[in-house]
């Protein structure tokens, strides 16, 4: 997957929100501040208009079927009375991060002489907290462009251990995720993701490594293997995303922060006889 030079605010907009000051990193003023680096971080991607229209568009159907790759998606936008090439849908999916589930000659590879781990989790049945934990990105559309969501999710209870919004592909923010995760002073059995580029990294799987948490990773192509954050982004996208239509990152972050405490905390799952992921994770055993 390809890596795209990091947008940031302007300078003068970074002074003003958090005290900048050129004597000091910007690392060393989030950590003294708090907050995560990521959310120095909030000026979404810039996309022509026509273009975010067609990428909501490809998200929204995506999200319906993941076994689209970019012909179908072509084959259904054109259906749908939208004017669209197969080479300008591949571009935009891959923009996106998004592929089919099913490998073809097209699909991403993880990044040259990074090491990929085996799927563990095959006929393995879910029965715990803190069995496995897992992680993903997936996008997330503006009315004025777009961003990209991680976060770390609990199997057993869904709960959300923690989340980063980044408007780069960079692995920085997922290992931001990873560590505010692991940093509650639990540990998961297993640690699942796919073969993106983000998490074969050795700045990622180092993390897990140290701690001994052994790393799982999906078939190339199968975002099935991960179905409990997809079934999730799939509840976050069409609950608080597409409802909402955030303008600008920091509303976005904003309203991100607050579903994520609903739906932790608030709102009960069928699966989980009627609890919540929150009391279901909380009540649970986990390694120390």
């Amino acid at each position: 997957m390809a890596r795209k030079k990091a947008l940031s605010l302007p300078l003068s907009t970074r002074r003003s929100w958090v005290g900048f000051d050129p004597a000091y990193s910007i690392r060393r003023q989030c950590r003294l501040a708090g907050i995560p680096r990521g959310s120095f971080y909030y000026e979404p991607v810039a996309e022509s208009e026509e273009n975010l229209v067609l990428m909501r568009l490809i998200d929204e159907q995506y999200m319906r079927h993941p076994e689209f790759g970019y012909p179908r998606m072509t084959d259904w936008l054109r259906d749908e009375g939208h004017e669209a090439n197969h080479k300008r849908v591949a571009r935009l999916m891959q923009r996106m991060g998004l592929q089919a589930i099913t490998p073809g000659p097209h699909t991403s590879k993880p990044a040259p002489g990074h090491k990929i781990y085996p799927y563990l989790l095959r006929g393995v049945d879910i029965e715990r907290v803190g069995q496995v934990w897992s992680t993903d990105i997936t996008y997330i559309p503006m009315r004025h462009g777009f961003m990209y969501l991680t976060a770390v999710i609990d199997w057993y209870s869904r709960y959300v251990l923690a989340w980063e919004l980044s408007n780069t592909l960079d692995s920085l923010f997922c290992v931001a995720a990873l560590e505010r995760a692991l940093s509650q002073g639990m540990l998961p059995e297993i640690f699942n993701t796919d073969q993106g580029s983000q998490f074969t990294s050795e700045a990622f799987t180092s993390v897990l490594l140290d701690k001994e948490v052994a790393i799982s990773m999906d078939g190339r192509g199968r975002a099935l293997d991960n179905v409990f954050i997809e079934r999730f982004w799939w509840t976050l996208k069409y609950e608080e995303v597409y409802p909402k239509d955030y303008a600008d990152g920091r509303s976005l972050h904003h309203g991100l922060g607050n579903y994520f405490g609903y739906y932790n905390h608030e709102r009960k799952h069928s699966a989980l006889d009627k609890r919540t992921p929150g009391e279901v994770f909380l009540g649970g055993s986990v390694r120390i």
